[in-house]
């Protein structure tokens, strides 16, 4: 497999800065190698070091090539299988699982502030509503939330106070939520490599890993190199190869976005003067924001599964156009694909291949909130601690064979449900 570059998205030509790794060459040795350098990867490997372990991070392409580089930035609390996870363990355990669900906005809030990490990073977000079923999930998670003291602002706000705010017809109703928030996803995971990097952690790019010898210390192997290490990481998520007992555990959910030229400022003031990031409680969800520079950046899911801008921009515009018809010519500066995790619990999965094999995936669209916690979560259990990795590995896999090759008509037949669960 040839090592790529970062595709033409909006975050790969606002990048602060490229990363330019050498690949990995010879034989190496460390305590911990990760395999794959996206959030997960990033997240864990600054963790390990923070905690003075000698770390190797080893990536097929860039750094942050796959969905951490290419997603709608939304920082969002919670995360999929909240659930599925109440319902094993039971509601002594609602306070723990609470309290991992916004535990991932303070690792990226305090490693920004402390790394210096120049990513964008605002707090605001509105929950839109479509349906007056999602009204009462907003009264529910109110109520939530004032019962664990939740920090931040929040108030459920009416039709027309919606359309005052982001100046759309479009939503009944809405919950603003002033603890989630938005980021320039690349130039966080970029930045937190840079951090681990400071710390001791040897990075390595352009290096698909081929195999993974399993042994006392296992080795990973690369075209023109190894490493062998006490743990191993495989931190692929949906771009994962290398096992298929692992692919066959995740269903890969392509998600499409565009961002505009940038607005002019009357519009800005029109549709979105807080700044917020926006997302409906759909399956098939929509979802958009601001950037830095004031493009509209915009994504969705749609039965695709290729990387024609032409095509991405006809399909999104039309989504756009109805939320924002004003919206309906204006420029699009680009339009890219990445790839989710999605599990079929929706319960993150962290879990292990052999004793010192360690994997984390499936994130199910809560990826960046998410992957900090995992990464911090697989940090802890090398360490030693296991109780919070327990929780999610004691809730076992659903495995569907040939997820992997069948994935492109399974996505198909899983938009066309849940588009049919999105209109009841």
């Amino acid at each position: 497999m040839k090592p790529l570059e970062h595709i033409n998205s909006y975050y790969a030509a606002s990048v602060n800065s490229k990363t330019n790794y050498p690949p990995l060459e010879g034989s190496k040795k460390a305590d911990v190698c990760v395999i794959g350098a996206g959030f997960t990867g990033v997240a864990a490997s600054l963790s390990l070091a923070e905690r003075g372990y000698d770390v190797s991070l080893i990536e097929a392409n860039r750094v942050g090539w796959g969905a951490s580089g290419r997603n709608g930035g939304q920082i969002i609390g919670g995360f999929s299988g909240e659930e599925e996870m109440l319902k094993k363990y039971g509601e002594e355990f609602e306070s723990v699982i609470w309290n991992m669900r916004w535990e991932g906005h303070d690792i990226i809030k305090k490693r920004v502030k402390k790394y210096s990490i120049n990513c964008d990073l605002k707090w605001g977000y509105l929950d839109v509503a479509l349906k007056n079923r999602h009204i009462k999930d907003f009264y529910q998670e109110k109520e939530l939330m004032e019962k664990y003291n939740f920090p931040h602002q929040t108030k459920i706000l009416t039709h027309q106070e919606t359309k005052d705010l982001i100046g759309t017809n479009a939503y009944i109703g809405s919950f603003l939520n002033q603890g989630n928030g938005h980021v320039h996803s690349l130039n966080l995971c970029i930045g937190e490599a840079k951090a681990a990097e400071s710390l001791g952690t040897k990075i390595y790019e352009q290096s698909p890993v081929l195999e993974i010898k399993k042994n006392k210390r296992a080795t990973v192997v690369t075209e023109n190199g190894s490493i062998t290490a006490d743990t191993i990481l495989i931190a692929g998520n949906a771009y994962h190869q290398l096992d298929p007992k692992l692919r066959n555990y995740i269903i890969p959910v392509n998600s499409f976005i565009i961002a505009t030229e940038p607005l002019p400022e009357n519009i800005i003031e029109e549709i979105n003067p807080k700044d917020l990031a926006v997302c409906d409680p759909n399956y098939v969800l929509e979802y958009f924001r601001l950037t830095a520079d004031k493009r509209l950046l915009f994504g969705s899911r749609i039965k695709y599964f290729s990387d024609d801008k032409e095509y991405i921009e006809k399909q999104l515009r039309k989504k756009l156009s109805k939320i924002y018809p004003k919206l309906a010519d204006v420029r699009v500066d680009f339009a890219w694909r990445g790839t989710i995790g999605v599990t079929i619990n929706r319960v993150p999965q962290l879990g292990k291949l052999a004793p010192n094999i360690f994997y984390s995936q499936g994130y199910s669209g809560h990826g960046v909130n998410m992957t900090h916690l995992a990464g911090k979560i697989i940090a802890e259990t090398i360490s030693g601690t296991m109780e919070r990795f327990d929780l999610f590995n004691n809730i076992k896999p659903i495995a569907i064979p040939g997820t992997y090759t069948l994935r492109k008509p399974l996505v198909s037949l899983g938009i066309m449900f849940y588009k049919l669960i999105d209109k009841m």
